[in-house]
């Protein structure tokens, strides 16, 4: 209490202070608002029951004990000629005193919430309420003494005395507690003012020692509540093909986790590392985890029947549905490398628990929405997995910064962008819901003018329509990509506008000779370029 006081001194000021006579621990005080000097110290004075008094040019800060007083006896008193009494005393109407108090304060022992302490005088049935709120942090066994202690100072304070004393009484001044000893009145008074004149004329109110002694009392425990930890989240950006239809082409996806889930999850941007904007909050955590076992290269447009995938979540569960309710899009997941582009697309139909946030998932469908040219011989124990649940939502993000780096700051919404628990990363989109399907049914035969290669051309919109028609371009032109190689080296590249190509002998022997070489098919988008591309390795 001693320090807080000096310091509340210093800052407003005063050089000329003492503050040895202070005692006292202050757990927690807060000054929000610019003022005086005077106005920080009235809620401690209040609080913890000390005064202020200027005694030669120096403030004097004491606790008011009111233990050792000044005995006056009637000889020890003068008369005052104004009032021809030695002592006048003077009692407030009961009706004006407050019998019940309450005091407003942060309690130290939970997590500082806001609690009141009460305290009524025995016989009070009056419901008004004398309220006060410190900025203060108490424990409530301190917050109960303060209350008691304001009630008894203020049924004390109703009484006040004036005497006179002849001017060989220097030696008391304002703070000074005297107990008056006279036939007709008896009591203990503190000095709160003194004037010096032909007589020492003082001003005092009533105290008593009791009302400033210790409370023997024992704190109760708070029941604390449970902190969560402000942690890393794990975010995952995807770049993917169109799902349904109605997204954003060009708009990338993000799916957040963490344990604890630190409840949302706000997502910065900007186009280089400074001058970052609230790009989007992530409100509900994804289902997103990471393989436990290798996932190998199966069939496309079958049922994979292979051994399963067995998965390792960060949170949540995973459940078995029927082949309808597979059909009709549920149990979508990508799994992948963690970049934004290379994920491939997978339902499952049964999901069996094998350990704690752990299933086994089998009746795969692979390579959904045109993602079977991502599928590679083998995606790797540890590769990530998010499911594709409506959970994780597109960001905004203009078509023109497609294939342009953009840098993003991620973590807790509730703490500051320069919170420790705040990533970093750096992506480039190129907009993947815009690239062409690969082809299917890619083959070649031999025939007279060299080597005939067909394929049939896929639609990334509109290709489930079972109708009678051909099925929609989706792209401004039909336009196909074939690329000849060998040894990895480009021998040969030629655009068509139809799905089908002969490659001339005369020009098959002058590219590759007679060694193996690879021919690659891929639809080319005006607006994305070529997609993935389909492949058949041939003998030269």
């Amino acid at each position: 209490l001693a320090s807080v006081v000096a310091e509340i001194c210093a800052r407003s000021g005063v050089k000329t202070y003492d503050v040895s006579r202070l005692y006292g621990v202050v757990r927690g005080y807060s000054v929000s608002d610019v003022g005086s000097g005077r106005a920080a110290l009235q809620p401690l004075m209040l609080a913890y029951g000390f005064e202020a008094l200027e005694k030669g040019g120096v403030l004097h800060f004491q606790n008011r004990m009111a233990k050792d007083a000044v005995l006056l006896a009637e000889e020890d008193l003068a008369v005052d000629p104004e009032t021809d009494q030695s002592v006048v005393l003077t009692r407030s109407p009961e009706a004006e005193l407050a019998g019940r108090v309450q005091i407003g304060y942060l309690n130290v022992d939970a997590d500082y919430e806001a609690v009141a302490a009460e305290a009524i005088h025995p016989g009070e049935i009056s419901v008004a309420v004398a309220r006060s709120e410190f900025p203060l942090a108490l424990t409530r066994a301190e917050g109960q003494a303060i209350a008691n202690r304001w009630l008894h100072e203020v049924r004390q304070g109703r009484e006040t005395v004036n005497f006179a004393l002849p001017p060989s009484h220097l030696d008391l001044d304002a703070g000074d507690v005297v107990a008056i000893d006279t036939v007709l009145h008896r009591g203990r008074y503190r000095i709160d003012r003194a004037e010096s004149a032909e007589l020492r004329l003082i001003e005092a109110t009533r105290v008593e020692s009791a009302t400033y002694a210790p409370y023997e009392t024992t704190d109760e425990i708070a029941p604390l509540q449970p902190v969560t930890p402000q942690v890393p989240v794990a975010l995952q950006f995807l770049d993917l093909p169109l799902l349904t239809g109605d997204e954003v082409p060009h708009a990338p996806y993000v799916a957040a986790a963490g344990t604890p889930w630190p409840g949302n999850v706000a997502l910065y941007g900007a186009a280089q590392d400074s001058g970052y904007t609230l790009q989007d909050v992530i409100t509900n955590p994804a289902t997103m985890g990471v393989t436990a076992s290798p996932l190998w290269r199966g069939p496309v447009g079958i049922w994979d029947r292979q051994s399963g995938l067995e998965v390792t979540l960060i949170d949540g569960v995973l459940g078995s549905v029927s082949v309808e309710t597979l059909l009709a899009g549920a149990n979508t997941f990508a799994i992948g490398d963690g970049t934004p582009d290379q994920w491939e697309i997978v339902q499952f139909q049964q999901a069996t628990p094998t350990g704690e946030n752990r299933f086994l998932l089998r009746g795969l469908l692979r390579g959904q929405v045109g993602s079977r040219g991502l599928m590679p011989d083998e995606w790797p124990t540890g590769s990530r997995m998010v499911m594709l649940d409506g959970v994780p939502e597109q960001i905004a993000l203009p078509a023109a910064a497609r294939g342009v780096a953009r840098h993003f700051r991620y973590g807790p919404a509730t703490r500051p962008l320069s919170d420790e628990s705040f990533l970093y990363a750096t992506y480039a989109f190129q907009g993947n819901g815009l690239r062409p399907y690969p082809v299917a049914h890619l083959q070649a035969q031999d025939s007279v003018a060299g080597v005939d290669v067909s394929w049939i051309r896929c639609s990334r919109i509109d290709g489930d329509a079972w109708s009678d028609e051909e099925i929609p371009l989706g792209e401004d032109s039909e336009l196909y990509r074939v690329t000849s190689s060998q040894d990895g080296e480009v021998r040969r590249t030629q655009t068509v506008v139809s799905p089908s190509w002969t490659y001339p002998t005369g020009d098959r022997i002058a590219d590759v000779g007679s060694a193996p070489y690879k021919l690659e098919v891929a639809q080319i988008s005006a607006r994305y370029g070529a997609g993935l591309p389909m492949a058949l390795t041939l003998q030269g």
